[in-house]
């Protein structure tokens, strides 16, 4: 008789976004997972026209674009094949990028990353960028979100590089007050939530009345990606139980299978 799956008859929450939710939610349930999906931020595009225009107008004129999310990639690029119909259009446009799952969007189009620091943060991907010697009077456009960490540019800027920011999407909190979803986790809690960015564990910490498990429910251990969130979870007050190795949603997954299985 084969062995069950190593997270049956575990139920675990997710924080992500409700378009992005998907593949975690796959990862979780192909291991046995219940997964209950509470989609605490949303993301959507947002792009300022008038910044889009001139930063496309001097695109040639760039020496890196800097992209620190999967969002961010999608984004910038929907509206580069909006206006463009050929990727040569990037030139000798260099590509720095953040993390596995933003390296992977990258890669997706064919597109090769040649600065990506071994730890995944935004202020890893500006020192390597400082290393790189390349950085007095380059150009650099950093593509952004309205939460993205100021960081990154100060420490572009202080290595005498010019630095452009573009926005292309946004992040808003949710209200899941009302959502069936929030009712479940108040009424039977979870065995863990997973909170994949700073502004999930904001979003929880505000909701807490509405998320706050009853008597009787399982009270759930708090799964973090990487240093980045782990601190915020730290700085809000709520418990970091288990950290992935490296900041992906395999190593969050590991982590948790392994939290869980311990003794």
């Amino acid at each position: 008789m084969s062995a069950a799956p190593v997270l049956s008859g575990r139920r675990i929450a997710v924080t992500r976004a409700r378009e992005q939710a998907s593949e975690l939610t796959g990862k979780l349930s192909a291991l046995g997972a219940e997964v209950l999906e509470l989609p605490l931020i949303r993301v959507s595009k947002d792009v300022p026209q008038d910044v889009l225009a001139d930063v496309m107008a001097e695109l040639g004129t760039y020496d890196w674009i800097v992209f620190t999310s999967a969002n961010g990639v999608r984004y910038f690029f929907e509206e580069f094949f909006r206006l463009f119909d050929d990727i040569r259009v990037l030139g000798l446009l260099r590509i720095a990028s953040v993390g596995e799952g933003t390296a992977r969007a990258v890669a997706a189009l064919h597109l090769r990353i040649e600065c990506q620091p071994a730890t995944a943060t935004a202020e890893a991907l500006a020192d390597e960028l400082v290393a790189t010697g390349s950085l007095d009077s380059a150009k650099i456009l950093v593509i952004t979100g309205n939460l993205n960490r100021e960081a990154i540019v100060q420490k572009l800027e202080a290595a005498r590089a010019i630095v452009d920011c573009l926005q292309v999407y946004k992040t808003e909190k949710t209200d899941l007050q009302a959502e069936p979803a929030a009712a479940d986790f108040r009424t039977r809690g979870a065995d863990a939530i997973l909170f994949a960015s700073s502004s999930a564990v904001q979003s929880f910490v505000d909701q807490a009345a509405a998320l706050k498990p009853e008597s009787g429910a399982t009270r759930p251990l708090a799964g973090s990606i990487g240093p980045q969130t782990t601190e915020t979870m730290k700085q809000l007050g709520v418990p970091v139980d288990f950290i992935a190795k490296t900041p992906s949603l395999d190593a969050m997954v590991e982590a948790l299978v392994r939290k869980l299985n311990r003794g």
